[in-house]
């Protein structure tokens, strides 16, 4: 018995260890561009740095649309090849923005984006459907939560310590997760299946066909749009956040090096590690999919509520940004998959986690370019902080309206009707005695 355990034990560490590696390094590929200003470049009446950043971000948003059909319907034998041929990819890419003089560079910041936006839905496909799915997937999430400023504070060492041009930085810091993201692959392809136990606590996960797309998005029609408006919202604030780190700071006239980008980030990553992890405890797949919706309420209230404090100077910059980072995180982490993972299992659905990441992560993009556009032709006189500052107010009230929606739509769906089966794995008796 106890060998077992440690098997099992074994098994999820080493899920968790290479998921983490690849998708870390994966922001190596990703987001160290936007710590450089480009500063005093702007073209068609644009900054050129938000027009790279919307470019990237048009690639990773038409890339989830691909990845709608791509990602339900990928085969496991084909995964490591397209991981580290999209790697690859996105890496050349970056070679050609270093390469190719600004403003026909930023074509190849579209392309970067492309397969970058597929890699997320592969690494997930090789841990989902485990009975320790929960755990792995935090320590997944928790990737980026610390690998965006880590790549970021890597980005500017290069610019400050080795004379590394704004446009150079990005392939060279790629460089340089090149032969780990290579090891972590490996490492990742050789995890075993779900066991047989996996299967009957958590569903087995299957490719979709797009008959059974459409069918199921219908079941649950109300819901998902719900969730889709709630994810575009998050993303938004998420990736402004991220984007525009280094111009946030900068307008706080807070002291800061290279570093800053990684401290605020760890205890976040620590917080939302711990707290999301007891879910792992609930075995009860109706009850802990009702406790990531609480989870939603608790978190998007510490947005707003960290903003106000902040504008009343009780709290300083650092514990700001950490805190309202925390409660931006700790509800944009379980929709990149654990959420619907226990939908899947409570639901008794018939599919994959990816097809659901897919559909709500393409919109979320959507809403990033959408947003920066607005930022640049009908808020240029903002300044960034301000900006963001009205975003955390503004996406608070809205999450937390799509959320009770979304929560009661789930209850009302999980009433059995008086004419239907009696089976009870198709209904979620939602626990709402705590709201």
């Amino acid at each position: 018995m106890d060998r077992t355990i440690n098997k099992k034990t074994l098994v999820t560490l080493k899920a968790a260890f290479a998921a983490f590696g690849v998708y870390f390094c994966m922001y190596g590929f990703r987001k160290p561009f936007t710590v450089a200003s480009f500063e005093g470049l702007s073209y068609f009446g644009v900054d050129y740095k938000i027009l790279i950043i919307i470019a990237q971000a048009v690639g990773y948003f038409i890339s989830k649309f691909i990845g709608i059909k791509f990602i339900s319907e990928l085969k496991p034998a084909k995964r490591l090849t397209y991981l580290f041929s999209f790697i690859a990819v996105a890496e050349l890419s970056l070679l050609g923005f270093a390469v190719v003089p600004a403003p026909y560079n930023i074509l190849f910041m579209f392309l970067n984006g492309i397969p970058l936006g597929m890699i997320w839905g592969i690494v997930f496909s090789y841990i989902e459907g485990r009975k320790t799915t929960e755990i792995i997937g935090l320590f997944l999430c928790s990737s980026f939560v610390v690998s965006s400023g880590f790549t970021k504070s890597v980005g500017k060492f290069l610019m400050d310590n080795f004379a590394v041009s704004e446009f150079w930085m990005p392939f060279s810091t790629g460089l340089i997760f090149i032969i780990p993201l290579l090891l972590f692959g490996l490492l990742l392809e050789r995890i075993p299946k779900p066991s047989e136990e996996d299967v009957m606590l958590k569903n087995k996960r299957q490719p979709l066909n797009g008959k059974e797309r459409k069918e199921l998005v219908q079941q649950f029609f109300v819901p998902i749009v719900c969730i889709i408006f709630l994810y575009i919202c998050l993303t938004v604030l998420r990736d402004f956040r991220d984007n525009f780190n280094r111009e946030i700071w900068d307008g706080l006239h807070f002291s800061f090096d290279s570093s800053v980008f990684t401290l605020t980030e760890i205890p976040i990553a620590i917080m939302v590690l711990l707290i999301l992890s007891f879910m792992v405890k609930v075995k009860n797949n109706k009850k802990a999919f009702a406790y990531y919706h609480y989870i939603l309420f608790a978190g998007i209230l510490t947005v707003g509520f960290s903003t106000y404090l902040f504008q009343q100077n009780a709290l300083s910059p650092f514990l700001w940004m950490t805190i309202s980072g925390f409660g931006m995180y700790i509800c944009y982490i379980p929709f990149n998959g654990i959420y619907f993972d226990r939908m899947i299992a409570a639901f008794d659905i018939k599919g994959n986690v990816g097809f659901l990441i897919y559909i709500v992560d393409s919109f979320g993009y959507l809403g990033s370019v959408l947003i920066l556009l607005y930022k640049n032709f009908g808020s240029a006189q903002t300044s960034w902080l301000n900006f963001y500052i009205s975003l955390n107010y503004i996406i608070t009230i809205s999450v937390l309206i799509l959320s009770i929606i979304a929560f009661l739509a789930f209850r009302k769906k999980a009433k059995p009707n008086s004419n239907s089966s009696s089976n009870s794995n198709q209904y979620i008796n939602f626990d709402t005695s705590k709201i």
